[in-house]
């Protein structure tokens, strides 16, 4: 029996993950490693420690709840944690009294009492249009069974329920999927494929071939483009993605997603480097020169933001 995902996040009452009010259900792990990544704590399957070292008060009380000897003192005084010994097990947490220790990632709850936890929020999917959105990490790649069943019985009561996926996943995985999904929002970086390759470490062959599937099956596509200077905001990077929407899909809703920073400091307190190129949001006249361009394209459903 397969073990259950690791959730790193719910988050109720979304706007931004599909149609109403929603909640976001955010599994831990992913097989890509987009280099502008905003949440790096969603890409390994295995829990992390986050410490926020600037808020640490080096109290100690984490020293002695650290059974790996992971946790000292540096020469001036500061606390400070050895990533090669830490084993995440997240004794440390419960004992920082300023909450600077954070555990990403937690075994989830069975499937029907996830799906219970989440039908908590009926209401208000009912009255907005909403519903529930699973999202990563990559949320495709998890046990299948469990996402199956999760999926079916929020279906089953008549709940909304998006998939919020890179599209780089096992068919097989996609067609179970299909009769209880609702909506799929779907990722395209970039149409070259060897700048895929650098900037996520994965072709994006098996993306477009499963994009071609789900328009194949009838299923409502959403794309969505993080737009990331100077990876894919050029006139030549946008018009082949057209192109490519266009023929496999038709004209679905597009929405471009400017770059942003906000995950930076993320990678501090995940003890990790972050990438050494240099990432810009275009301007604003950009984004919106890149979205009459599409329109001009035939995507005639483009906008701003998810």
């Amino acid at each position: 029996m397969a073990s259950r995902p690791l959730i790193f996040n719910i988050q109720r009452f979304s706007t931004h993950d599909g149609p109403g009010i929603r909640t976001t259900v955010f599994f831990k792990g992913c097989p890509l490693r987009c280099a502008w990544c905003h949440n790096p704590e969603s890409q390994s399957f295995a829990p992390q420690l986050m410490v926020d070292e600037d808020r640490c008060v080096s109290c100690s009380m984490c020293l002695a709840a650290c059974s790996q000897a992971a946790i000292a003192r540096d020469a001036a005084g500061r606390v400070r944690t050895d990533r090669a010994r830490c084993i995440a097990c997240g004794a440390c947490v419960d004992f920082c009294p300023e909450d600077v220790r954070e555990l990403a990632g937690s075994p989830a709850p069975s499937a029907a009492e996830l799906a219970e936890r989440l039908l908590a929020d009926r209401m208000f999917f009912e009255r907005s249009g909403g519903g529930v959105t699973l999202s990563g990490g990559e949320c495709l790649v998890q046990d299948i069974d469990y996402l199956e069943g999760l999926c079916r019985t929020l279906h089953d009561e008549g709940v909304h329920v998006a998939i919020d996926t890179c599209g780089f996943a096992p068919r097989g995985h996609i067609e179970r999927l299909l009769p209880y999904a609702d909506l799929w929002l779907y990722d395209l970086k970039v149409l070259d494929d060897e700048v895929h390759r650098r900037v996520t470490g994965v072709s994006n062959e098996p993306i477009l071939d499963n994009l071609a599937f789900l328009a194949r099956s009838g299923a409502v596509v959403e794309i969505r483009v993080p737009v990331v200077h100077p990876v894919n905001d050029s006139e030549e990077a946008m018009r082949a993605l057209a192109a490519c929407v266009t023929e496999r899909v038709g004209a679905p809703r597009v929405s471009l997603l400017p770059y942003h920073t906000t995950g930076t400091g993320k990678y501090r307190r995940l003890g990790i480097e972050p990438g050494q190129e240099a990432f810009c949001a275009p301007s604003a006249e950009q984004m919106d020169r890149l979205v009459h361009m599409l329109v001009e394209q035939g995507l005639t459903d483009v906008g701003l933001g998810g």
